[in-house]
């Protein structure tokens, strides 16, 4: 399989995460050295100085940790600069480590090359110059039954099961996700779809 040329700078958490994506891609990978952002300003004013030149990537792990990674670059980073991109919840532990991690979910550096591979696709060169966003809003969760009910939360983690997403996401980080990921159809099949365990 020939590397993606992704015209986009990819944030990944760590250097494994970055080595796991020198796999299947080329192009510009920046490590957020884990909460290593959160200390680091000239690395934070380097995101931003990215993302006003062009959108950013951001893949973090699907963790409380890279929960917060992501909510913390969203805070700095205009939301229309993000293309934010998630990989599935998956159990188990990376083969370099003894133990899984924390909550015990597959980081980036986990995931199959064929997985990354095809999360990354649509942003390489040549592909999907004029990316365009599924019309999704917070009417349509509102309306959906995914926000503003008993049950919302849910049923947004049933939703995200669906996409592959990971669960308890906030509203707005799943609004964003599945903006990139589905298109509006496929959205409201999986909603009329939609059925709680």
């Amino acid at each position: 399989m020939e590397k993606l040329k992704i015209k986009y700078p990819v944030i990944v958490e760590g250097k494994y995460d970055r080595l796991r994506l020198l796999s299947v891609m080329e192009g510009q990978i920046l490590t957020t050295d884990g909460f290593g952002i959160f200390k680091q300003k000239e690395k934070l004013a380097l995101v931003r100085a990215l993302a006003k030149k062009s959108p950013i990537i951001v893949l973090t792990d699907p963790d409380g940790a890279g929960k917060l990674i992501r909510s913390h670059i969203g805070s700095a980073v205009s939301p229309e600069r993000i293309i934010p991109l998630y990989v599935p919840q998956i159990r188990g532990k990376e083969k370099r480590k003894a133990e899984p991690s924390a909550q015990g979910f597959l980081g980036v550096e986990g995931q199959e090359r064929a997985l990354l591979y095809d999360l990354l696709a649509p942003f390489a060169a040549g592909k999907g110059e004029e990316r365009s966003e599924t019309p999704l809003s917070k009417t349509d969760f509102y309306e959906d039954g995914l926000t503003g009910c008993d049950d919302a939360a849910a049923r947004r983690n049933v939703l995200a099961a669906k996409f592959g997403l990971p669960a308890d996401m906030t509203p707005n980080a799943l609004l964003a996700a599945l903006r990139v990921v589905a298109t509006y159809e496929e959205y409201k099949t999986a909603v009329a779809e939609l059925s709680l365990p």
